[in-house]
This record gives C-alpha cells, sequence and structure tokens, in this order.
C-alpha cells in the first residue's frame, strides 16, 4: 500500500486513529467512493482553492460541489478560484494531481469543511494516490486539522437523466 510518508507521519506523530484503505484506481471522489465501498457522504473530497493568492483546502462529501461565493463568504475573502493542475502539482509535489489529502497541517495550510460532512462519525479521503485512502473518525481529523465548518456546498447539478454510472444520458 502506498499511503504517502507524510501522512502516515503526521497522523502518527499525533497518535491519531486510521486504517489505510487500497482501491481500484479512480479519479473522481464518487469513484473513490465506490472503489473504496464508502457512502459517498463519508467520502472527503478535497478541493484545492486559491483565496486572495493563498492555497486553502476545501473538504466536503463527494455528491457535492463547492460553492465558491458561499466559501468566499465563509472565509472572508475578496475573491476565490480552484487552482489549476499546474498549481496542485506545484504545492503538493508528492500527491498525484487531484489526489490531494485534506491535510492542511501538511502544506500550512487552512482547511474549511462543509458542515454536512463534520456531522459525520468518521471518514474517508484520498492519501495522495488515486488508489490509496485513509479511513478515521471525523473527531481525530477535526484535532489534526483544525477546520473552519460552514456551508458552501451544493448538490450537483444534472443535465437530464444520468446512466447509473454517472453520466449523463443527454444534454
Amino acid at each position: 500500500m502506498s499511503v504517502r510518508t507524510a501522512v502516515r507521519d503526521l497522523l502518527e506523530h499525533d497518535h491519531v486513529p486510521y486504517t489505510a484503505l487500497a482501491h481500484r484506481p479512480a479519479f473522481t471522489a464518487q469513484e473513490e467512493a465506490a472503489m473504496a465501498h464508502v457512502s459517498g457522504r463519508d467520502w472527503a473530497k478535497t478541493v484545492v482553492c486559491i483565496a486572495d493568492d493563498e492555497p486553502i483546502l476545501a473538504v466536503l462529501p463527494a455528491p457535492l460541489m463547492v460553492n465558491f461565493e458561499k466559501l468566499r463568504l465563509l472565509i472572508g475573502a475578496r475573491r476565490i478560484r480552484l487552482a489549476s493542475e499546474r498549481e496542485m502539482a506545484e504545492l503538493y509535489p508528492d500527491c498525484e494531481v487531484g489526489a490531494t489529502p485534506p491535510l492542511g497541517p501538511l502544506y500550512r495550510q487552512r482547511v474549511f469543511v462543509e458542515r454536512g460532512l463534520a456531522g459525520e462519525p468518521e471518514i474517508v479521503f484520498s492519501a495522495g494516490t488515486h488508489s490509496d485512502a485513509i479511513r478515521m473518525p471525523y473527531q481525530a481529523f477535526a484535532t489534526v486539522t483544525h477546520p473552519s465548518v460552514g456551508e458552501f456546498g451544493d448538490p450537483r447539478k444534472t443535465i437530464g437523466p444520468t446512466a447509473r454510472d454517472g453520466r449523463a444520458l443527454w444534454k
């Protein structure tokens, strides 16, 4: 199993209970949740954002998408945007692009958690690769990351009916 060394070291240094999980490679949060046999509401999707030139980690359940205006207001930023793939590669060189763990202390970044996720007993998230994950109690995650909790997630909008695998059947 390839849980990134920095992730493992942080969690073990802070004596955080966790379980490492391996799954087939997946590239969206919903796919990762399915591959890891976890409910989407328990999969903590990390969205890397740039708020007034500061990288931050927005963490929300897999089925939700970030409402940038709500997040901007929660943070108190003038501007907020999604980080580019190039920025993510530079910010998280030890991670596969799009598989950033929501562990802000590793990167000296603030963490913002969607309120619905904060109410779950445990969460699962990417461990830095598209095939490794970490399962841990939410309270342990909060102890390590000291997140700000608020409401900034919206349900995904679909354009017409969708197939069982989430693909739009028509546009």
